[in-house]
């Protein structure tokens, strides 16, 4: 009986670390109860329903199930239908290879037709044919296929053995931590922990690669957790426990236990949901807040994925591995009214979280989040009202099961737009001069987010998009952090000792680790063919007589030719500027136009080159990389990263040193955090963001938002809640 109840609080648990059968269990605070902010009914007649359309779509219910059975391909990037998704598994369930044996299903995603088709592509033009990607376990080999959706035709792209393993689907991540309950060493070991076995949760963690002894299978390594009185069982770690798994075989192949001595740390002050906190502790200090739009949001979703907005129009699209991908930004010129090509495709290409401790327990926690587990597959029902404004409009995710199924991935990507109080330009001129000039634009901004649970960490990823022409990409990080179990309880306890992090709380460790997500951007500004350009600034000295300045600073520009030319390693003692740039296009006084990539706090990779984690991790060894595009070289850590060795990464493309000026480029940018743990991270970590920018650099004739106009009285409600009307 206790194994059975462990077995049901095990799925639970895994149930919602990883929204397992497609639901979503939320565990978190619930929302903020509407009624306490401004309804529309309570508004002066400026606020009335017909005047304040909210565009939420589904009915402006956030929340409403949208029907996606009928749903039809408009554009050539459109995103696979469950119409398709079912085609494909149907036309693949009758191919001899998966006729004959049990298979599964790692990625079912649109193959993408040729870059020079979609750019020729026009709306009223027929779309090019409807193809399929499969990644496909079969017999234990990895196989990449093609199915034409028109002709039913199946092409094998290529078969195993490759050196690392397609991202792992959620079941198999299930499957995995039930393994450990077949062995009846496993069981007594949790018992002589004094641990029911119907309190216990577990997680599959990735292995890593770490030489000839992991060849050839397919590991996955089991943790497990005690949940007796909290919800954040991650908190309460049975330390030292570790289970090595095969995950084709399902069978346990090693367990090591070198935590005995260690306890299981209180569960006490660990639980983060609302519900959970005691009432004289609940912190009611701030009036609720919400921007209300008299004449609706001014974005538009057009076909399902075609976002229009101000001056910028792009598609977004959701995606399993990557989260969410923008594809064909254009923004409108203000001189000549025409849409201008900017970005081709951008998105999250992988995530590189290396953890500092080189103990038995936790040397392997390496992880690839993209890779390994799946950025989109790990991505959460966004909340209304908290993950994103009541002015948000919600997109699903289609996405196909390990049995080829499709299934709905609810509101994983919300738009909306944003105002901070943040100022566009302004300029007022000194009384001095006599001139009673102010003159003040505000900045309103466009946001598509998308927030990935990827078991204890939370990643919330922003397209911040700037009627200025920039584009801010951000990234913030939450959640619970992964901890490890001490015997101490207090400082004074270990002088001198090497913990590998923070004592949190007693018994409980937060461990130093890295977050890298590095950014895949296919830049075609003004078109495909560009040139990166490294602007040094350089410090110069005046000759004796020339000036009263000893030293000012001249700007040195420098076309990189090839690759490497390209690896940039970002230093604040020699500052430079990186623009892409169409050298074939220039504005009226000359200057090619371009973008820039414009870096904010980051971190980069201290580990040694030749640590196995940081062989496969090397697309993190710069933070700015350049390479021509090639479509085969999308993910920075390789197709295949479970597992990898190293060998098919964005360090190795870029090696080969290729030609880069006045080519289709792309350019890679790798955002880096060193975490630190401190006391505040515990029991759940408030959000630490970073961000970097793509801004243009002489790609206008001028400032393009000079004649947008000011905010006045007039333009805006005057909203009172109902008590006071």
């Amino acid at each position: 009986m206790a194994a059975r109840k462990y077995l049901l609080s095990s799925f639970l648990s895994l149930t919602t670390a990883f929204a397992l059968f497609f639901t979503w269990l939320h565990l978190s605070s619930p929302p903020p109860n509407v009624a306490e902010l401004l309804d529309c009914a309570a508004y002066s007649p400026w606020c009335s329903s017909k005047s304040h359309p909210t565009n939420l779509g589904r009915d402006q219910n956030p929340t409403r199930r949208h029907d996606h059975s009928s749903d039809t391909p408009h554009h050539p990037l459109d995103p696979l239908t469950v119409t398709e998704i079912n085609k494909a598994r149907s036309i693949l369930s009758s191919h001899p290879l998966f006729k004959s044996s049990p298979f599964s299903i790692h990625s079912l995603v649109l193959e993408e037709p040729n870059k020079s088709i979609v750019l020729k592509w026009k709306i009223g033009d027929p779309l090019p044919p409807r193809k399929a990607v499969v990644i496909a376990r079969v017999n234990e080999n990895s196989h990449v296929l093609t199915v034409d959706l028109t002709t039913a035709n199946v092409v094998i792209r290529e078969t195993g053995p490759h050196s690392g393993y397609p991202t792992m689907t959620v079941e198999e991540m299930n499957g995995a931590t039930w393994v450990p309950l077949k062995s009846e060493s496993f069981n007594q070991t949790i018992l002589n922990r004094g641990i029911a076995l119907s309190d216990l949760a577990c997680l599959p963690i990735s292995t890593g690669w770490f030489g000839a002894a992991e060849e050839n299978r397919r590991l996955i390594k089991v943790q497990c957790y005690s949940m007796k009185d909290t919800a954040n069982f991650y908190m309460r770690p049975i330390e030292g426990l570790t289970v090595l798994v095969d995950l084709d075989t399902q069978e346990v192949i090693e367990i090591s236990d070198k935590g005995k001595n260690i306890p299981i740390p209180k569960a006490a002050n660990t639980d983060y949901r609302y519900s959970a906190q005691p009432p004289n502790k609940v912190m009611k200090i701030l009036n609720p807040i919400s921007i209300e739009q008299p004449k609706g949001p001014s974005f538009s979703v057009e076909d399902n994925y075609l976002v229009k907005w101000g001056n910028w129009e792009f598609h977004l699209k959701p995606d399993p591995r990557a989260g969410s991908v923008i594809y064909g930004a254009k923004i409108r010129d203000p001189e000549t009214g025409d849409l201008r090509d900017v970005i081709y495709k951008g998105y999250t290409s992988e995530l590189f979280v290396p953890y500092m401790d080189p103990t038995d327990a936790w040397y392997f926690k390496t992880y690839m989040d993209a890779g390994e587990y799946g950025f989109g597959l790990q991505a959460m029902s966004l909340d209304p009202l908290n993950d994103c404004p009541r002015n948000a409009y919600y997109m699903d995710g289609v996405f196909a099961a390990a049995d080829g199924k499709p299934y709905v991935r609810r509101n994983m990507i919300c738009l909306f737009e944003s105002y901070a109080g943040d100022i566009g330009w302004r300029h007022a001129e000194s009384p001095i001069t006599g001139m009673d000039i102010t003159e003040v634009r505000p900045k309103v901004t466009l946001v598509a987010r998308m927030a990935a649970s990827v078991a204890n960490y939370d990643y919330i990823v922003d397209w911040e998009f700037q009627t200025d022409g920039l584009i801010r990409i951000k990234v913030g990080l939450s959640g619970i952090l992964m901890v490890k179990g001490t015997s101490y309880e207090n400082t004074n306890q270990f002088p001198g000792e090497d913990l590998h992090g923070t004592l949190l709380s007693e018994n409980v460790i937060g461990v130093i680790h890295d977050h890298y997500i590095t950014f895949y951007l296919d830049m075609d500004i003004d078109g495909s063919d560009n040139s990166f350009v490294k602007v040094n600034l350089q410090r110069q000295r005046t000759s004796k007589g020339e000036s009263p300045r000893k030293s000012y600073l001249k700007a040195v520009k420098k076309v990189a030719k090839t690759e490497k030319e390209a690896q940039i390693k970002l230093s604040l003692y020699d500052p430079s500027e990186f623009h892409v740039v169409n050298p074939s296009v220039k504005t009226r006084v000359g200057n090619p136009v371009g973008y820039k990539v414009v870096p904010a706090a980051t971190a980069g990779n201290l580990l040694d080159l030749d640590d196995p984690p940081q062989r496969r991790g090397a697309f993190t060894n710069n933070q700015i990389w350049v390479t021509p595009y090639n479509r085969s070289e999308e993910w920075a850590g390789g197709q295949f990263v479970y597992q990898s060795h190293g060998e098919d990464t964005l360090q190795s493309w870029s090696d080969r040193d290729r030609e880069i000026e006045n080519k289709d480029i792309v350019v890679w940018y790798t955002l880096g955090f060193h975490h630190i743990p401190c006391q505040e991270d515990f029991p759940i970590m408030p959000t630490v963001s970073a961000s970097f920018d793509l801004k243009p650099v002489n790609f206008f004739e001028s400032n393009p938002i000079l004649s947008f106009p000011p905010n006045t009285f007039e333009d805006l409600p005057v909203c009172k809640p109902a008590a006071s009307a």
